[in-house]
């Protein structure tokens, strides 16, 4: 088992940061970690990397305890945090030898210039840090998680200010390297933890409130349907949508609104009444499977209201 976390707390004096975290993850797993922001995912991510002491608990990375042996722990580890801290005064190829240097990799050239290919950056080893746009600094920071060839790999946000081309091809590694490391990274574009993830881990408010594959977790939130609404113009008011029996939530966006609801309860008669009764022009009225962005939504309201 590449980590295994058992109770694991922090907390800032009397503010509660994370509560009781206890999950496992294995080799060859992509693990999504979820949470609104402020739930506690980076305060737990930074513990299991050696930046953090807990207050309580225990966890162990490749069989190695995070507080007895931090060092070990960050020898198997490749960590990108959420704000990307790199020398901006150095070039990328600089930067990278730097890198290899800290972590004693013996074949260091051939190394660097294999993750160099691996993480896109080749027209870019030239260039100094610090005139790389957002997208290529995650390249970079990647490229650095990566290096020394770590069994664990820890990634906060890495998709984070990259274009619909870099997302695709840093997909793609991320899943390539699923196939033979342990990958736990937080994302908020639900459909790229859809896509990627073996499994997903849900905190809130520092607690947590979900660890399944995403097939049990759609199991477990039939109750809940989801139903999109298109229309020719925006809906300036949706409280009468709210007021219809069975919906539990509606969301607008442009000219489309998304009306959560009871599955057990029909609701789209009285929605398609309600459009008439408001003059609204219905384009499109279709009710989709349920997706981890609605699953999200539905557990950590839930949650914030139990």
């Amino acid at each position: 088992m590449s980590i295994v976390v058992e109770g694991l707390s922090k907390y800032f004096d009397t503010q509660k940061a994370v509560d009781q975290v206890s999950f496992r993850a294995e080799k060859g797993e992509i693990l999504g970690f979820l949470g609104p922001n402020g739930a506690g995912k980076t305060t737990t991510m930074k513990m299991l990397c050696g930046y953090l002491t807990p207050t309580a608990g225990t966890a162990t990375v490749c069989g190695y305890d995070i507080i007895n042996q931090p060092l070990m722990v960050r020898k198997h580890i490749g960590y990108l945090p959420e704000h990307n801290p790199l020398y901006e005064e150095m070039y990328v190829r600089e930067y990278l030898n730097f890198v290899a240097s800290i972590h004693k990799i013996a074949n260091k050239q051939e190394r660097i210039e294999e993750v160099i290919e691996l993480t896109g950056l080749t027209r870019e080893v030239n260039k100094i840090i610090g005139t790389l746009s957002k997208g290529y600094r995650q390249r970079v920071g990647l490229a650095q998680a990566i290096l020394h060839d770590p069994e664990v790999l820890i990634l906060d946000e890495p998709t984070s200010g990259l274009d619909m081309n870099q997302l695709a091809d840093i997909r793609q590694l991320i899943r390539n390297l699923g196939k033979e490391k342990t990958v736990i990274f937080s994302s908020h574009i639900m459909q790229e933890v859809e896509s990627l993830c073996d499994r997903v881990i849900i905190i809130n408010e520092g607690i947590l409130i979900a660890d399944d594959p995403i097939h049990i977790l759609r199991n477990k939130m039939e109750g809940v349907q989801v139903i999109h609404l298109e229309f020719t113009e925006a809906v300036a008011d949706t409280a009468a949508f709210k007021k219809i029996k069975g919906v539990t939530e509606v969301r607008p966006h442009l000219n489309t609104l998304q009306v959560n609801a009871h599955a057990h309860i029909e609701v789209r008669p009285e929605l398609f009444k309600l459009c008439v009764q408001s003059g609204l022009t219905l384009i499109e009225m279709h009710k989709t499977e349920q997706n981890i962005e609605a699953i999200f939504r539905q557990l950590t309201k839930s949650e914030a209201n139990a």
